[in-house]
């Protein structure tokens, strides 16, 4: 008879539109199975018969990694039931259809993620067993599901922080902070296989790969993991830092999009890491691998950021007597801004309380265990002082909240405390708002209002778990502790007298106002005062002195005076980094008295502005007309243009486009067509570069359309 008949596997239909859909992948494309854990999904099998639940049976058997196994987690065998049995591998809930056997599928929330091979095992009673291949599946992370890590509980958060395919990094300085477009590209067909690979190149997975798949369940081991592969300090990571100035072996740091060209190259060229980056570029491309894998992940910019190697919470910087600020052979330093990662995930190692954001760190500074990598650091942590939590608590802390103390070098030493600065680091903390391009301050999640008794007592705190009891009432720390300024007969500070601009001298104003001291509480005094400029480095060094000025006062109690300095562009010209900062400091001495009082302004040259405009309304697959205008403000010719655009779901890869040279004061007009491949919200990032200006960005939101019908 029919049914007694053996049952034949004939084909399988994994259903794949229809679970991507439900999975929130469908980004990713429609082609194959890529599912969430902890979440069901739906298969159609194709027998020779109809399947009899009770005589028929049915086992499935789920594999990762090499040489899986189920005591490590990497193996799954589970038979059909007809009810899922918790949160564990199961095969229920099925439905019959003539031939077709309807099943779903469950993963467990806490299972190991990666790409898996499936098969089916059948038999009859106690008969043989055939086995046969159902296919493959990649599985992520579940941030949707309450019972996985990585669980958000807000749908409007998960579109920002999972399903965003492009975004902003803050870049600049404090004060002139600057929004940088970034394609962060990660649904592109193959950039899931690209994160798998990275994690199969780290040092754990070629130490013991099945000891490291087997812990590729845990968000906090995967992040710890993808923090060593971004930089390739100890393997062949993604990218290659450099932060001197000669990048002609690779591409420049500032001449990248988007993380989707640097993750190709990294795979086309062998595994060999990508030159160049630097601190956003190794950030912006954790975002990209983080956010395909399932975990909520944003990129945050920390605006002076201390870079503290022998953790005494203090970064010391020395200027000599006419204001030079001399390089140091110490390797602690104030950055300009730093740019890191913040995930988000239940911590189950550490005491309750510290869930939620945790600082990730892909850029090389410092190793931990052993390896370059940083983090996941409790954001919670770092705000309550807990430096003892893992990992690499302490040296996040420092970032945003060491102490600045500024020295006057004189005869071979440091000879004068200039100034202390407890509130100088960690600045206007920054991300991309949610739903918005504005930007988010954040600064508050990771400390308490400077200069508040709590965030005093929290420095406290920090710094005697750090330095250790023994260390923790030296009189330095006692300094550091106190509050109160130096009494000082002048109060001295630098202006900038009009906008300034690249390619004009710049023109600035010293206000000194004479108020009473101890010395001399009412009388006149002299003052002179030496000036200096100097291109200012990323990693907060200085180049050679491109200026210098001396100016003398004389200042009558309660007497104000307003100085003109002028900065001619001959001076700076050819003499700044790309990122175009100047640092104006000054020295002022009183005549007839030991003390000195220290003035500074750092002043950032904007580059000419890039406008994009686009035709009306875009649809996927139709002619999409946009519209570049660059007009060069300059009073020099910027040679040697190029213009690459990119953009997810509008082009598939980069558009290059060399332009070549662009007068002073002309104005270039480029017209092309674009045919978008993706529905929904994109961004489309244009980028000129040029000899004299590396860096001339600006990015127009695009919503496309489906096609419609013909």
């Amino acid at each position: 008879m029919d049914q007694m008949a053996a049952l034949k596997f004939r084909s399988v239909d994994l259903q794949s539109p229809r679970n991507n859909q439900e999975h929130h992948t469908q980004e990713m494309g429609l082609k194959r199975l890529v599912v969430r854990r902890g979440q069901s999904f739906l298969l159609q099998l194709h027998f020779s018969r109809p399947f009899h639940f009770g005589t028929d049976y049915l086992t499935f058997v789920a594999e990762t990694g090499p040489a899986p196994t189920e005591l490590l987690g990497t193996r799954a065998t589970f038979s059909l039931t007809q009810a899922r049995q918790g949160n564990v591998w199961s095969a229920s809930d099925f439905t019959i259809d003539t031939n077709s056997l309807f099943v779903s599928l469950f993963t467990p929330s806490n299972a190991v993620i990666g790409p898996y091979t499936l098969k089916i095992e059948i038999s009859q009673g106690q008969g043989h067993s055939v086995t046969h291949p159902l296919g493959t599946f990649i599985l992520l992370f579940n941030p949707w599901n309450a019972e996985d890590d990585v669980y958000l509980p807000s749908e409007i958060l998960l579109q920002e922080y999972i399903m965003m395919d492009y975004g902003f990094v803050y870049k600049g300085h404090e004060r002139f902070i600057t929004s940088w477009p970034w394609n962060y590209g990660q649904f592109e067909e193959d950039i899931i296989d690209i994160c798998f690979e990275i994690l199969n190149k780290s040092l754990y997975f070629l130490e013991n790969p099945s000891k490291d798949y087997s812990q590729r369940n845990d968000p906090v081991y995967v992040c710890r993991v993808v923090s060593a592969m971004i930089n390739s300090n100890d393997d062949n990571g993604v990218l290659q830092g450099n932060w001197g100035e000669d990048y002609s072996r690779g591409v420049s740091p500032l001449e990248w999009n988007g993380s989707v060209a640097i993750l190709r190259q990294w795979l086309a060229r062998g595994r060999q890491p990508v030159k160049y980056g630097q601190c956003w570029v190794f950030a912006a491309v954790m975002c990209t691998v983080m956010r395909c894998l399932g975990v909520p992940t944003r990129v945050v910019s920390n605006f002076r950021s201390a870079h503290n190697m022998d953790r005494n919470l203090t970064v010391d910087t020395y200027y000599d007597q006419n204001a030079e600020m001399l390089p140091t052979q110490k390797r602690d330093k104030i950055w300009n801004f730093h740019v890191w990662n913040e995930c988000w995930m239940i911590r189950k190692d550490l005491p309750p309380g510290y869930n939620g954001w945790q600082v990730l760190d892909p850029t090389p500074q410092q190793t931990s265990s052993g390896i370059f990598c940083c983090g996941p650091a409790s954001v919670k942590a770092i705000r309550e002082g807990e430096v003892h939590l893992p990992y690499d608590t302490p040296f996040v802390y420092a970032e945003v909240n060491a102490d600045e103390v500024i020295w006057l070098f004189r005869d071979g030493q440091a000879q004068e405390i200039l100034d202390h600065n407890t509130h100088s680091i960690g600045k206007e903390i920054s991300t991309k708002m949610v739903g918005s391009a504005k930007r988010q301050n954040i600064t508050s999640s990771y400390k308490y209002p400077e200069g508040s008794p709590e965030e005093r007592s929290v420095f406290m705190k920090a710094s005697q778990k750090m330095l250790g009891p023994g260390r923790a009432s030296s009189p330095f720390l006692d300094l550091l502790g106190s509050r109160g300024s130096q009494d000082q007969p002048a109060q001295l500070q630098l202006h900038l007298a009009r906008t300034p601009e690249w390619g004009q001298d710049l023109l600035l104003k010293l206000h000194a106002l004479r108020v009473p001291d101890r010395v001399h509480p009412r009388g006149p005094i002299r003052l002179v005062v030496h000036f200096c400029a100097q291109a200012l480095l990323h990693q907060g060094g200085t180049r050679e002195p491109l200026w210098r000025q001396t100016v003398h006062l004389n200042l009558d109690f309660g007497e104000e005076i307003q100085w003109p300095l002028l900065l001619p562009y001959d001076n700076y010209r050819n003499k700044l980094t790309d990122e175009k900062l100047i640092r104006v400091s000054g020295i002022a001495k009183v005549e007839d008295m030991g003390r000195s009082m220290l003035v500074l302004k750092d002043i950032s040259l904007e580059p000419p502005n890039l406008s994009i405009e686009v035709s009306k309304r875009a649809e996927v697959g139709k002619a999409l007309r946009v519209h570049i205008t660059l007009t060069n403000t300059l009073m020099t010719a910027l040679s040697n243009c190029m213009m690459v655009l990119e953009g997810s779901g509008l082009i598939d890869g980069q558009i290059s486009k060399n332009i070549g040279t662009l007068v002073a004061g002309h104005t270039i007009h480029i017209q092309l067509d674009l045919y978008p491949i993706k529905t929904g919200p994109r961004q489309l990032q244009v980028l000129i570069s040029s000899n004299e200006i590396k860096e001339i960005k600006g990015y127009k939101d695009i919503f496309v359309a489906a096609a419609r019908a013909p």
